[in-house]
C-alpha cells in the first residue's frame, strides 16, 4: 500500500512539473538571394530535452509550381542521438488540404478564436532580431524598396505585439546596397511559454468541440519524399 501511495504522488509530481515546465523555441531564418535555410529548436528543462529541425534547403521546383523542401530532425545534441532526414515537395494540392483542413477544425470548435487568443497572450517573445540587406542595383528604387520594407518591419512588429507579449524591444534593421542587386534577411526569434497553457487550451479545444468526427483530408500533395535514418 506504501507503494501505491509513493507511486501515486511521484506521479502527481511529474504532472505538476510538466505543467509549469516553460517550452522554449529557438527560431533562425536565413534568405540570401535564391538560398533559404530554416532551424527551429525545442528546448525543455533548460535543454535537459532538446528536439531539433533544420531546414537547409527551400527552393522552387524548376519543373513544377511548387516548392521543395529538404530537412532533416535530430533529438538531443546532434551526433550523439539519431536523426533522419527527407525532401518534400509542396504543391497547390497540399496548401488546399491543408486550408481545408483548418477550415474543419474552425467549423468544429465553438468559440475557437478566443480560446486561441487567450493562449496567444500567454505566449512570450524573448527575443527578436530582425536584420535585411537589399538592394536592386538602382539607387532611387533602392530606397524606394527600403522604406517600405521599414513599414513592413512595423506592421509585422505591431501586429505580433498585438496578439503576443514582447519582453524586450525588437531590434530591426534595413541595409541599403546601391552598387548591387541583393536581397538578404536573418531572423532569430525566441518564444517561451508554460506547457499547462498549451494543455489548457487543449482542453478547451475539446470541451467546445461540436458536431461529430471532423471530415480531414489526407495528405497526397508529395510528389517525391524519400526518409533516411542515420
Amino acid at each position: 500500500m506504501v507503494w501505491l501511495y509513493i507511486a501515486l504522488s511521484a506521479i502527481i509530481l511529474l504532472f505538476l512539473l510538466i505543467i509549469f515546465s516553460k517550452l522554449t523555441i529557438h527560431l533562425n531564418f536565413f534568405h540570401h538571394n535564391d538560398n533559404d535555410e530554416l532551424s527551429v529548436v525545442f528546448k525543455l528543462w533548460f535543454g535537459l530535452i532538446k528536439y531539433k529541425i533544420n531546414v537547409p534547403l527551400i527552393k522552387i521546383d524548376d519543373n513544377s509550381p511548387s516548392i521543395v523542401v529538404k530537412g532533416n530532425t535530430s533529438m538531443g545534441d546532434s551526433g550523439e542521438s539519431e536523426s533522419s532526414s527527407k525532401v518534400q515537395q509542396i504543391g497547390k494540392d497540399y496548401i488546399e488540404t491543408q486550408l481545408s483542413n483548418a477550415k474543419e477544425l474552425i467549423q468544429h470548435v465553438f468559440n475557437m478564436q478566443v480560446i486561441v487568443s487567450k493562449f496567444m497572450k500567454k505566449v512570450m517573445i524573448k527575443r527578436l532580431e530582425w536584420h535585411s540587406l537589399v538592394g536592386v542595383g538602382d539607387a532611387a528604387h533602392t530606397g524606394i524598396i527600403t522604406g517600405a520594407l521599414w513599414t513592413l518591419k512595423g506592421s509585422v512588429v505591431g501586429m505580433i505585439s498585438h496578439f503576443l507579449r514582447l519582453k524586450e524591444m525588437p531590434v530591426l534593421s534595413v541595409t541599403p546596397h546601391f552598387q548591387m542587386a541583393v536581397i538578404q534577411t536573418r531572423i532569430t526569434c525566441i518564444i517561451q511559454f508554460r506547457i499547462g497553457y498549451a494543455i489548457l487550451a487543449g482542453l478547451k479545444l475539446i470541451k467546445f468541440w461540436k458536431g461529430g468526427r471532423p471530415n480531414f483530408k489526407m495528405n497526397t500533395a508529395y510528389a517525391k519524399e524519400k526518409t533516411k535514418t542515420v
